[in-house]
Parts: C-alpha cells; sequence; structure tokens
C-alpha cells in the first residue's frame, strides 16, 4: 500500500512544472516535452507573481503548439510561508491541470 502511494506521488510529480522566474518559453517547453513524452496530464503549479506567467503557460502551450490540449481543472488557493523572523507570510498559489 505504502509503496502505491509513493509511486502515485511520484509520477504526480513528474507531471508538474512549477513555474517561477525564467522565461516564460522555457515552462512552455517542459510542459510541450512532457506531453510529446506520453504524460496525458501536466500539472503548472506558481506562486506570487508568477501566476500571471503560469496563466501565460497554459495559454501559449494550448493556442500555439498543442492545440488539442484542455484545461481539465484550475485550482486556487493560499499558502504560508514561514518568513526568518517567524511571522508567517501569505501567498497566493495556483494549480492548472492541463489533458491531451
Amino acid at each position: 500500500m505504502a509503496e502505491e502511494k509513493a509511486k502515485e506521488t511520484k509520477e504526480n510529480l513528474e507531471n508538474v512544472v512549477f513555474v517561477g522566474k525564467k522565461g516564460t518559453m522555457s515552462y512552455v517547453l517542459a510542459v510541450v516535452t512532457q506531453i510529446n513524452q506520453g504524460a496525458n496530464e501536466v500539472m503548472i503549479k506558481a506562486r506570487g507573481k508568477a501566476i500571471s506567467r503560469a496563466v501565460d503557460v497554459a495559454e501559449i502551450v494550448r493556442n500555439k503548439f498543442i492545440t488539442e490540449a484542455k484545461i481539465n481543472d484550475i485550482k486556487i488557493a493560499t499558502e504560508e510561508i514561514s518568513t526568518e523572523e517567524g511571522n508567517p507570510l501569505k501567498v497566493s498559489a495556483i494549480e492548472i491541470k492541463l489533458v491531451k
């Protein structure tokens, strides 16, 4: 049972693209590569200022590269990050699931 959960978690992490400070096309390439390697779904995740870049990545993939890809689910949340002073910092987060 534990091995199955570990396998599911590993498979899920392989299909996740964490969007950060790099250029938008770097993340588009990562998503397209995963789909071309056989992934049926890819999760695009971002926090804070990178949320708009994650939306751009999803739209570029859908409109320019893999037109049959659809947005299956979008989740938004607020995550707490502990700072050096010990005060929690609240940051917005988004998860966009693209399905081929």
